[in-house]
């Protein structure tokens, strides 16, 4: 069984904060099952942005686990095209999430494998 977005979101939060790092939630999606962004901000006008894995990247014996993939060709990325594919899928699916992470050094804290 799939972990909800909500609490997904929220342990993600908790871990970057163990971590060092300030995150927060800019944008609450569909508690159940909300796509969720990742935008690690670097503080130099770039971040990196990681959105859901397309369906081809779950591996068949764990196809539960949630996988990031970059969502933008060129990581990192200006500040102002990551904020224009977020407005794009916003305008797509009103129910997804989005977590913000301020890290200059670029960390992720996605477990999972990004690919």
């Amino acid at each position: 069984m799939r972990l909800k977005s909500g609490l997904w979101v929220a342990a993600y939060v908790r871990r970057c904060q163990i971590e060092g790092a300030y995150a927060v939630v800019r944008r609450r999606g569909a508690e159940e099952a909300g796509a969720i962004y990742v935008m690690i901000n670097r503080l130099d006008s770039t971040a990196d942005l990681f959105g859901p894995a397309p369906q081809t990247a779950f591996d068949d014996a764990q196809p539960v686990d949630r996988v990031f993939t970059p969502a933008l060709k060129a990581q990192p990325a200006p500040e102002a095209e990551v904020e224009a594919y977020l407005a794009r899928e916003q305008r797509f699916d009103p129910d997804i999430w989005i977590v913000e992470v301020e890290d200059r050094a670029g960390r992720n804290f996605l477990d999972q494998v990004v690919r």
